[in-house]
């Protein structure tokens, strides 16, 4: 478990079965179709999608992709104008694949990055450089650079969170070779982690993805150009009225709840937390079950506190998050505030909350985790 992160572990399926091939081709031709006068009229007459050909997990997560791929072009349009109703054609798979999959039927982080690629050498790694999106916006260097290094990020994380639960068995049976063990394994994947976060600017300018891929990831909670949401056409269970999701942010990830909850890192309630437990609700249901497991746990700092030498491993852990915190920081600046000029919008993180006080605060909590002599 975890060889990959919260990556799945088979490889995204590139394909869907034969009901599904105008779909498909619809779906390769997004971009294109984005620059004409024919993306609305061409997504809304699509045949009835065929739900009852979807018969493995794989392909739910392929229909979700192109479903939501779909569903995010509609809504925008050409020119950016907002739709405030998505056609029954695409409301109604797109609410039934993500129902099964247990996130909300919007691009979330894990439908955009976690499903949605796949490696150029099929014997390689996981890792940018050898990694396509299956889907994208406008495509191009920039947005396949931004969204590969997460996915990298991703696969990176799984050598810390194979320790997680490890590392809170050997706090119950006293084993200090292992507890130890698992601190540094978790210090020197956050180290790997902070490492492909710094190759961000080699192939993703800040002003491009600040204006050519950003408002693609905006949902329609809490956007002021979508004020009441999205009308799911066709859908019963929503009664006709409209809807309000976030859109795709990386705090959908499950990495970091993961790795504060065993380290024990506490934040107080204030609105980032709130927001932050709030994007739970969009993590694929195991990621979140394994956080919370992880958080009812065994207190791994309480343990390591009398013990000189596992203090000096949880100090070299809590170190190592607290320095990938801060570049992630510094790349939301330079990422969002920087490109937005000065403007309101720019203090505003992707997922529609302000986020740079917020952010300095968490920086500062785990910083004060660190547990002194």
């Amino acid at each position: 478990m975890f060889s990959r992160g919260f990556l799945p572990d088979q490889d995204p399926l590139i394909t869907l079965p034969e009901p599904f091939a105008v779909w498909q081709t619809t779906a390769a031709d997004l971009r294109q179709l984005a620059l004409t006068d024919y993306l609305r009229p061409t997504l809304a007459s699509l045949p009835p999608f065929p739900l009852e050909a979807l018969t493995t997990e794989r392909q739910q997560c392929r229909a979700a992709v192109m479903l939501c791929y779909m569903a995010t072009h509609y809504v925008l349009g050409r020119d950016g104008t907002y739709a405030e109703r998505l056609p029954t054609t695409i409301a109604v798979p797109l609410v039934a694949v993500t129902r099964h999959l247990g996130v909300p039927p919007i691009l979330s982080y894990a439908i955009q990055s976690m499903y949605n690629w796949r490696r150029i050498d099929p014997t390689g790694p996981v890792a940018a450089g050898n990694l396509v999106l299956l889907q994208n916006f406008w495509g191009g260097l920039d947005e396949e650079w931004f969204v590969t290094i997460h996915i990298t990020i991703e696969a990176t994380a799984g050598r810390a969170l194979r320790q997680l639960r490890p590392l809170q068995t050997a706090v119950a049976t006293h084993d200090h070779a292992a507890i130890a063990h698992g601190l540094h394994e978790i210090a020197a994947t956050l180290d790997e982690m902070r490492h492909w976060l710094g190759r961000m600017e080699e192939r993703c300018d800040p002003h491009i993805y600040y204006h050519r891929v950003r408002p693609f990831m905006f949902g329609w909670q809490d956007n002021p150009a979508m004020p009441h949401g999205l009308i799911y056409e066709g859908v019963a269970e929503f009664w006709g009225r409209p809807q309000q999701f976030r859109g795709e942010t990386g705090a959908q990830s499950g990495i970091i709840p993961a790795l504060d909850a065993v380290l024990g890192v506490a934040h107080e309630l204030d609105p980032m937390r709130r927001y932050l437990l709030e994007m739970r609700d969009y993590m694929p249901p195991a990621h979140r079950d394994f956080v919370a497991e992880l958080e009812a746990g065994p207190r791994l700092r309480d343990y390591v506190r009398p013990h000189a030498a596992l203090r000096t491993a949880y100090n070299t852990a809590v170190d190592a998050l607290q320095t990938f915190r801060a570049l992630h920081i510094e790349y939301a600046a330079r990422y969002i505030i920087k490109p937005a000029q000065g403007a309101s919008a720019g203090e505003v993180g992707t997922g529609g909350t302000p986020f740079t006080v917020y952010l300095k605060k968490h920086i500062r909590e785990t910083a004060v985790q660190r547990l002194e002599d």
